[in-house]
């Protein structure tokens, strides 16, 4: 069905004339001007057999206008069913095909566009688990508007939803409103210093990975070999367990251990030879940040250079014994209070 098979479909607004016109015809008036359109695109006024205009009642107007569009829907949304079905049986026989006969264990999918379009149908067929790592600290907010319908949808369908980011994802707006619409549906969310890679593991039967030598978002690997993915599972808990959870209450604040953290992490990759933009890289932040946290801790150890710092946080133990009064960041004086969660 398209637009010309039900009137209305493209244009159904009513103007202030026509409301105006409709009310005289109730009335018993006939105005001198002529009728406007819209009323008789909404079929509100039809002409009786003596030609003059006959008022319709609204609901008696809609039931013509509404269920063609409503059986159109629903004819879509059969179609719709029926497609994801199908290629949900098609899925499993072609997963079970290179799996009993070990054809491969993952495949490339390459070209930005295929991966998006892959990810979203492996989610969308989801039904029991959904696992994620997402590394690189707060994502784009048109990624997360994207995702945040689909997901929303699957843990709406009962899959279960664990989501690990990295601590930075902390004081990152969009992030933390995207995890508080899918923690409100169900979700789990928890963050790390570092997290491994991007990992997505749907129902524990395909896990998606980007390839380590090329760009990760021009090619990924579809991982279908069970104990693959027995293995990136393995490798997904083991970080769920060390990391943190994220709760995002009202009013809440950001707690001193996030700042302590990253501190930790920070200095830790310094003292063991990571430059600014290697620790950058890993802990998902900015190297201005990276700079200011090592200029920081430079002025409370009083080191003239990036060696000594080095040499002087080891023999002061600072990173064993904790650095919460030893070293605070720059841009968190104790007055200042930053709102996340």
């Amino acid at each position: 069905m398209n637009a010309h098979t039900a009137p209305g479909i493209q244009d159904s607004d009513i103007c202030e004339a026509g409301l105006g016109f409709y009310a005289d015809v109730l009335k018993g008036r006939t105005p001198a001007e002529e009728c406007p359109e819209c009323l008789t695109r909404l079929g509100l006024l039809r002409r009786g057999a003596d030609g003059g205009l006959v008022a319709i009642p609204p609901g008696l107007a809609a039931i013509g206008l509404v269920r063609p569009l409503e059986a159109a829907i629903d004819a879509r949304q059969h179609a719709l069913d029926s497609v994801r079905r199908s290629i949900n049986r098609a899925e499993q026989v072609y997963r079970d095909t290179y799996r009993n006969d070990g054809v491969q264990a993952a495949r490339v999918i390459t070209g930005e566009e295929i991966i998006s379009t892959t990810l979203s149908l492996a989610v969308e067929s989801c039904q029991e688990e959904l696992l994620t790592a997402q590394p690189g600290g707060g994502r784009p907010r048109e990624l997360l508007e994207k995702a945040l319908a689909s997901d929303v949808a699957a843990l709406r369908r009962g899959v279960r939803q664990r989501t690990i980011y990295q601590h930075t994802v902390r004081t990152h707006s969009p992030t933390l409103f995207y995890v508080e619409k899918i923690s409100e549906a169900g979700a789990e969310v928890r963050t790390l210093d570092t997290v491994f890679d991007r990992l997505i593991v749907c129902d524990r039967r395909i896990a998606f990975v980007p390839d380590p030598g090329t760009r990760r978002s021009q090619t990924a690997l579809a991982v279908e070999h069970p104990g693959l993915i027995r293995y990136l599972v393995s490798v997904f808990e083991d970080a769920w367990e060390r990391a943190t959870p994220l709760d995002c209450p009202p009013g809440a604040h950001r707690p001193p251990l996030l700042a302590d953290e990253t501190r930790r992490a920070v200095l830790q990759l310094m003292v063991n030879g990571y430059t600014d933009e290697a620790i950058a890289g890993r802990l998902g932040m900015s190297v201005r940040t990276v700079a200011n946290h090592v200029r920081k801790a430079s002025e409370v150890f009083n080191s003239r250079s990036r060696a000594q710092l080095a040499y002087l946080i080891a023999k002061a133990g600072a990173l064993d014994e904790g650095l919460d009064t030893a070293v605070r960041a720059p841009e968190e004086p104790d007055s200042r209070v930053v709102r996340t969660c």
